[in-house]
């Protein structure tokens, strides 16, 4: 069975456009978020990281659905477990920690990126 890593991530959709990082280490833009450590709900990983990647706190924060797709990066028959969370943003977003870039994008804007992730492909079809 392949295994599936296990993430959360915070989704921010406005004007048809989604808040998208990019590590340092990585070529797809992809959510803010991350892995969730030992002992750690949804919840509080997801603060952890957006505070972390963002430099920002989230406040209001509701499930909004689960994704599950091949883990960019992360080797044959990887897959990630995509949390998703939607949140207001409590101060103004920047690339902190290992986060390179920052963007909003459209779903065209994303698809014209040389690498993309599955599961952020599969939330954009969501979103409209």
């Amino acid at each position: 069975m392949p295994e599936t890593i296990e993430v959360v991530a915070l989704v921010r959709w406005e004007a048809g456009r989604l808040l998208l990082v990019r590590a340092d280490y990585q070529t797809a833009f992809y959510l803010p978020g991350g892995k969730i450590d030992p002992g750690e709900t949804h919840e509080q990983a997801l603060h952890r990281e957006v505070r972390e990647e963002l430099g920002t706190g989230v406040r209001d924060v509701r499930f909004l659905d689960r994704y599950v797709a091949d883990a960019v990066g992360q080797g044959e028959g990887v897959r990630v477990g995509l949390n998703c969370y939607t949140g207001e943003l409590v101060g103004t977003p920047a690339p902190a920690a290992e986060i390179a870039e920052l963007a909003w994008m459209s779903r065209a804007e994303y698809l014209d990126q040389r690498a993309t992730a599955p599961a952020i492909v599969a939330l954009y079809a969501d979103l409209g």
